[in-house]
């Protein structure tokens, strides 16, 4: 489900390389390593969308993630680690079927090597998402929370959220250097052929 009001693929392109190069530059981080200009990956789409790289790439910014049993984990202590950064809500309908889908690869991937990190960004009290979580039978996978749009907001607000959200779900990847590669919009079955390459791909790079 996309979200309106959002611009067109290339200024979405535009927008986050412009928006993580320059919150990296406020933040006085490194600029992207050169061995992070990779081939391109293997190629992986949904029903709406393929995932999109981004060129040049940034550092992720060091942001703190609260996770719903109240631990606080910044994002960087997965450095060395492949990411995927999921921002879902429980009004979207593809969210429903992709967190299933995000807990099964996170069983099924060595968790040294892969790291996922399902946000919620709703506004509902903890107990809300949590009923909504047991409903569809999500108990292991590592969720979220963001409420207040700290570390992710609709593109076309400056809230100053490092994270646009260009449609829901949005899935980041982050490689193992920490770096931004790119993001896919919709719901993805992580666990097939398609993107099993995919993450491999970053996995063993």
């Amino acid at each position: 489900m996309t979200i309106s009001g959002f611009p067109t693929m290339s200024d979405k392109i535009m927008y986050l390389s412009r928006r993580l190069v320059l919150f990296g530059l406020v933040q006085g981080f490194a600029a992207a390593p050169a061995h992070a200009e990779l081939d391109a990956p293997p190629m992986l789409q949904t029903n709406s969308s393929q995932f999109i790289e981004m060129r040049p790439r940034a550092m992720a910014p060091q942001v703190v993630l609260h996770r719903i049993d109240g631990k606080s984990i910044p994002l960087a202590a997965s450095r060395g680690k492949v990411v995927l950064l999921s921002f879902w809500a429980t009004w979207c309908p593809p969210c429903r079927r992709e967190l299933p889908a995000l807990e099964r690869a996170q069983k099924a991937f060595d968790s040294t090597k892969l790291a996922i990190a399902a946000v919620s960004v709703d506004t509902a009290d903890k107990a809300t998402i949590e009923g909504f979580l047991n409903r569809l039978g999500v108990k292991h996978l590592h969720v979220f929370l963001d409420p207040g749009g700290r570390i992710a907001e609709r593109a076309n607000r400056e809230t100053g959220a490092p994270f646009p959200l260009y449609g829901m779900p949005i899935t980041y990847v982050i490689d193992r250097s920490g770096t931004v590669v790119g993001y896919i919009t919709g719901e993805v079955d992580w666990l097939s052929p398609e993107a099993t390459a995919f993450l491999n791909y970053f996995i063993d790079g």
